[in-house]
């Protein structure tokens, strides 16, 4: 009876450890992705201001030719409209994140 329970604790152990590792590679990989979509609107020193919806990101710039429209395409921008040195980017979910980052690089 005794092993059945070490057995389980080893299983729930081990399974606790496959979790957290997988949850923290998520979290990297995110941070890799906004990283470079925040480099793909010309850094944060070319973000003047920003806001979140549930789906996109809106963004208002200092210098529009600094913008990589296709890389942020690559990542996974459903679309991007551009009005005047301002981009609305339909990023999905990841809009609000993307706020939440940006709050905390600058």
């Amino acid at each position: 009876m005794k092993v059945e329970y070490v057995t389980y604790l080893f299983i729930s152990v081990f399974l606790l450890i496959i979790a957290l590792a997988i949850t923290t590679s998520k979290k990297k990989d995110f941070r890799i992705r906004i990283n470079k979509l925040i480099d793909s609107l010309g850094g944060t020193h070319n973000i003047l201001d920003y806001e979140s919806t549930k789906s996109r990101f809106v963004v208002t710039l200092k210098d529009m030719s600094l913008v990589n429209k296709v890389s942020i395409e690559k990542m996974g921008a459903k679309g991007i409209v551009e009005i005047e040195n301002q981009l609305k980017i339909i990023l999905g979910s990841e809009a609000v994140q993307l706020k939440k980052y940006i709050r905390e690089l600058k």
